[in-house]
């Protein structure tokens, strides 16, 4: 789920830079950190769906 949340930020980000478009706190660069921060936190294993029970 972190890695689409990161992809649909990185998109946002190339419109964002190749419209020049840049709202007061919304810019190319902040996208492009939230979508490091989510590929980072998939990585890491957050969000992941693993069971914890024990297999037979």
């Amino acid at each position: 789920m972190l890695a689409i949340i990161a992809a649909v930020l990185f998109g946002l980000a190339l419109i964002f830079e190749l419209a020049g478009i840049s709202l007061d706190i919304v810019t190319g660069q902040v996208l492009v950190t939230a979508g490091l921060l989510c590929v980072a936190l998939h990585l890491a294993g957050v969000g992941a769906r693993t069971s914890w029970r024990a297999r037979r």
